[in-house]
């Protein structure tokens, strides 16, 4: 069985799945947004009197959800560097395209990984990004 990853510095998942699984020499990681750790407040999430997102801080998102990142690839014994592969997905292409991949390009200034970048409708969560990702550590 691969084995699970969890990381206590990263938000709980919103279902019944870990972090990550390590497979050999690679770390598939679950869908990782940015949640804060302990209290599951989205960075930036500003709401109606309903509880209804009225506007959100994407730069803050985009951060916090890379920190979460980095969280869960430490508590692997490994770093973003290690990172192949990454899948993004926004709830508004539109208007959040530019500041993701410009934090995302800080981030990795050169020889980045694999990106694919995809519109949703929703996450499962009040936020407006989520990371796929895949690492593949040693050799």
């Amino acid at each position: 069985m691969p084995s699970a990853i969890n990381s206590a510095n990263a938000p709980a998942p919103v279902g019944a799945y870990p972090h990550a699984r390590l497979v050999g020499n690679w770390l598939y990681l679950s869908g990782v947004g940015p949640r804060q750790p302990g209290t599951n407040e989205v960075p930036g999430n500003q709401y109606d009197d309903a509880g209804k997102v009225v506007t959100y801080d994407m730069e803050a998102q985009c951060h916090s959800v890379l920190v979460n990142i980095r969280s869960i690839l430490e508590a692997a014994g490994a770093s973003l560097g290690d990172l192949v592969d990454v899948t993004v997905y926004l709830t508004d292409m539109k208007n959040d395209f530019a500041t993701f991949n410009r934090i995302y390009s800080e981030t990795f200034p050169e020889n980045g990984p694999c990106r694919t970048t995809v519109e949703v409708n929703a996450l499962p969560t009040a936020i407006a990004i989520e990371l796929k990702c895949v690492a593949h550590l040693g050799g």
